[in-house]
Parts: structure tokens; sequence; C-alpha cells
């Protein structure tokens, strides 16, 4: 049965997959070609001192794009369980709510590991032959707390989406704003490193708030 439902989640979220890897590597390969175009403009030496001097890491334009992907999964999921009353057929497989609601919030944040990981893959593979180990790490450094507001964001709009009442949901829209915000603090690259496995963690653990909600829901909770 749990099959049954991974399968259902693909169906109905593989032609946005698709095109959220297809962006998302697109951003990561703008970031290398800009990376590579200057430094055959300026030379690496002068390149690499920039990026030391002035904390220039070329993913700039990457920062929202996580989030936006794990939004939009969201919404791609989860709103059609609520508009067309899917849910509760769901709910009453012959599997616990709680295997059922895991296995749907398990498929996206696999699904967004993937994409995410793919296009990381693509900017250190891409980096590391002209940059110094330090920079490249910088680049990831910075990278890898966007990727966890992806999944953050992901699991927050579930949180809102699977809501049953929107008085609820407006309050759990200004908590999870407040949440993501957290993510995008940082100054300088890397001023996440010691405190990133606190950050995933945290984002692993509010896929518990998405179940809040289905219990919410399976009470019969109603504006």
């Amino acid at each position: 049965m749990l099959k049954a439902i991974l399968y259902k989640e693909w169906i109905k979220s593989r032609w946005y997959l698709a095109v959220a890897f297809a962006v998302t590597c697109a951003f990561a390969g703008y970031a290398m070609l800009r990376l590579y175009r200057a430094l055959g403009m300026m030379g690496a030496g002068h390149i690499w001192e920039v990026m030391v001097t002035r904390n220039a890491v070329f993913v700039e334009q990457m920062e929202y794009v996580p989030l936006l992907a794990g939004l939009l999964l969201a919404v791609v999921q989860f709103a059609p369980e609520m508009h067309r009353k899917c849910l509760k057929l769901t709910l009453h497989l012959p599997v616990s709510a709680l295997r059922a609601t895991g296995t749907m919030l398990l498929f996206g944040v696999a699904a967004l590991t993937v994409v995410s990981g793919t296009s990381l893959a693509l900017v250190a593979g891409a980096a590391s032959p002209v940059l110094p180990h330090e920079l490249v790490a910088n680049i990831v450094g910075t990278l890898m707390p966007w990727y966890a507001a992806g999944l953050a964001a992901y699991l927050f709009a579930a949180w809102v989406i699977l809501e049953p009442t929107w008085k609820r949901r407006t309050v759990n829209i200004l908590m999870a704003v407040l949440l993501l915000r957290i993510f995008f603090l940082a100054p300088v690259p890397r001023a996440y490193a010691g405190f990133l496995p606190v950050l995933l963690a945290l984002t692993l653990l509010s896929a518990s708030l998405a179940w809040l909600s289905v219990v919410r829901f399976m009470a019969g909770r109603q504006d």
C-alpha cells in the first residue's frame, strides 16, 4: 500500500519535478558560467583574491531557488489532496494515517534532496578544477543553508496546506515566514558552518507539524 502512495505522489508531481530539476540545474550551470567567464577575463589570481577579501561566491542568484522549489512541490502534492477531498480517502486506506502522511512527506523530501543534491554536485564539480578547496568549501557552505531552506519551506507549506481552517493557516503562515527567515541571515560564506547540523535536524523535525494538521483534519476541524 505504501508503494501505491509513492506511485500516486510520483504521478502528481513528476512533471513539476522535471521542471524543478531543469531550472535548478540551469541556475547552477549559469552560476558556474559566470565564474568561468570571470576567471577567463580577470585571471585566477584576481578572482581568488576577490572571493577571499570580498566574500564573493558567484552563486548569489541561487539563493531563493530551493525555497521556491520546495514551496511549489508542496502545492503540487497537497493542494489537490485538499481541493478534491482526496486526503480523506488517502487517510482511510488500509495503512495508518501517520504512515500514509509520512510516506507522502518522505517522497517530497527525497525528491527535493535529489534535485538539490544534483545541482550542488554540479556546482562543486565545476568549481573544483579552477578553485582551491577552501573556496569551493565556501561556495558549498553558502548553498547548504539555502537547500535546507528548500526542505523547510516544503514541510512548512505542507503544514499550512493540510491545515483544515483558514484562521490557523494564517497563524501557520506567519510562523513559517519567521522561521524561514533564519536560513537567510548569514552575512558571510559558511556563517552557518557550526550551526548547520542543528539547522538540518530542526528542518527534519518540522515534518511533525504537517502531522498536527492531519490530526486536526481527521478531528473534523472547520472554519
